[in-house]
């Protein structure tokens, strides 16, 4: 969930959603007021202005915070009970010095960056297996794991010839800049570029299709987007062809095969790129009232880290006792901003969920970035469990862009009619990164904080409602959109109704409206 990618012509490219620029903090404005769709948190901060809130505490299950951020490090959870690094679980907890959260990708040997995805890890497992088996004598149970196994090995071979040809054109793309930037003292910019005389024929074929995208987005932009997501494809592609399980028990320590296994890792929160959950991090929580950078949507909250999404699938081991460690620790919230297509342990998942669901913790998750119908493909975990029934205290969240108009939707947004819930601010949104900086990031990875920031607002001000209270009463009040939009990744046009179970978009506002209301 943390790259978006857009195909250009024959070019793959991984960039930001173009489109006009919205305006900085537009996710906190209200339809109503501002013409803007944004959450309606400042519109509901005036509603509340007499009423007393309380600290909640939101845990994000991501890729890593900066916890020392200008604009989050006086809103990141302090666990109490815990002496720093003294090497010892002083809160009996299971987990030593974990003064600010926790992260299940680290050990004594280093911390885990990038990971192959569960389909080359499913893969892997299944050759390995049936690589010293005759497949010409096998069970009737084996022979159905060996068709299951020849349907996986083709779908992996399909998708690593179709990254192979991706990371061939964006590594054109990449190799044309550094060209122009060698020839302008470094200097990348629309004039640079167009001035720029191609050295073969492919760049000369490049430099024509990129000119007119240059009109929606700047180059030095686009260029630092192209060498993160280069990077970060050529590594996943790398390691889905090494043996990744004995790379995860030399660095973490831990036995990646024992689904049982609780308690390892380390207390290093941040780990070695935490620019996505750290943005995550400050749309829910920057601090509001120090003039610096953004305003976080939640006042009274404090962002509980923990570290479980390498680049790459994380691992449904590693996503359960997260789940677990964020109800134990005292989080009302958890937010979810990833999501995969095979959960080979959804069990231990599923029982996870139901924990949160017996303690009353209200589960955020990104509905992901594939242009897909969640109705009909669904990416993990879900609310669905394996053994029949739902979660109760899950959002499903799709992304969506601040402008009134048919295109609304993020092009690269999941939606379903029957599975995702609602949708949020999740297109051009200006937050917080590492080393004290901001930038704007787009995807449902957004749109989910987004939701789990207005239901910070609502668990802080309302702590009497139970999650699925919650839930409830942010479906019941969304902004309702009468017209047809475009449905993300086609060309065709649907009713919101068609597309999320509430038939519109999260508004802070409104919900708290409709709770008072009740009160009386």
């Amino acid at each position: 969930m943390k790259k978006i990618f857009l195909i250009i012509g024959s070019f793959a490219i991984t960039t930001l959603y173009a489109q006009k620029k919205a305006p900085e903090n537009w996710f906190l404005l209200n339809p109503k007021t501002d013409n803007v769709y944004g959450v309606g948190s400042e519109e509901a901060y005036k509603t509340l202005a007499n009423k007393k809130p309380k600290t909640v505490i939101v845990a994000v299950i991501d890729s890593g915070t900066e916890i020392d951020h200008e604009d989050l490090k006086d809103n990141i959870w302090v666990n109490e009970d815990e002496i720093p690094n003294n090497g010892i679980d002083d809160d009996n907890n299971g987990y030593i010095d974990d003064v600010n959260g926790w992260s299940f990708l680290g050990g004594k040997n280093g911390d885990i960056e990038f990971e192959a995805t569960e389909l080359a890890r499913i893969y892997q497992r299944m050759t390995k297996k049936f690589a010293k088996t005759d497949t010409n004598n096998l069970s009737s149970e084996d022979a159905k794991a060996f068709e299951e196994y020849k349907t996986i090995r083709t779908t992996f071979r399909t998708e690593q010839a179709e990254q192979a040809q991706q990371l061939q054109g964006i590594g054109a793309l990449v190799d044309l800049f550094a060209n122009v930037k060698k020839e302008n003292n470094g200097v990348l910019s629309k004039s640079t570029f167009s001035s720029y005389v191609p050295k073969n024929e492919v760049e000369a074929k490049i430099q024509k299709k990129m000119k007119k995208f240059f009109l929606i987005i700047k180059p030095e932009e686009l260029d630092a987007q192209l060498t993160m997501g280069y990077e970060s494809m050529s590594k996943t592609f790398k390691y889905n062809q090494l043996n990744v399980d004995s790379i995860r028990q030399a660095v973490v320590g831990d036995d990646p095969n024992n689904m049982n296994e609780r308690y390892y890792g380390c207390n290093r929160v941040e780990g070695p790129d935490a620019l996505h959950g750290t943005h995550v991090s400050g749309i829910i929580a920057a601090m509001r009232n120090n003039n610096l950078g953004i305003r976080g949507i939640a006042e009274n909250v404090k962002i509980m880290p923990v570290r479980a999404v390498p680049s790459g699938d994380e691992r449904d081991k590693d996503i359960a006792n997260a789940i677990r460690y964020a109800v134990d620790n005292g989080a009302t919230i958890i937010n979810m901003s990833f999501g995969k297509y095979y959960s080979p342990n959804k069990s231990i998942i599923d029982d996870a969920i139901k924990y949160a669901m017996s303690k009353d913790v209200l589960l955020v998750h990104a509905a992901g970035n594939e242009s897909k119908n969640c109705d009909v493909e669904l990416s993990y975990p879900t609310r669905d469990f394996t053994s029949g029934g739902e979660a109760n205290n899950w959002i499903q969240v799709g992304a969506s862009s601040y402008k009134k108009s048919k295109n609304i939707l993020g092009s690269f947004s999941n939606y379903g009619k029957a599975k995702v819930d609602l949708f949020a601010p999740g297109v051009d949104v200006y937050s917080t990164v590492c080393d004290s900086k901001y930038i704007s990031e787009s995807g449902t990875s957004m749109a989910s904080p987004a939701v789990a920031g207005v239901a910070a607002i609502i668990r802080s001000y309302f702590p009497e409602l139970k999650a699925s209270e919650v839930r409830e009463i942010l479906m019941k009040t969304v902004v309702p959109y009468k017209k047809a939009v475009i449905v993300p990744g086609t060309k065709e046009k649907k009713l919101m109704s068609d597309l999320c179970i509430s038939g519109g978009f999260i508004n802070t506002n409104n919900a708290v409206i409709e709770i008072l209301k009740q009160k009386k």
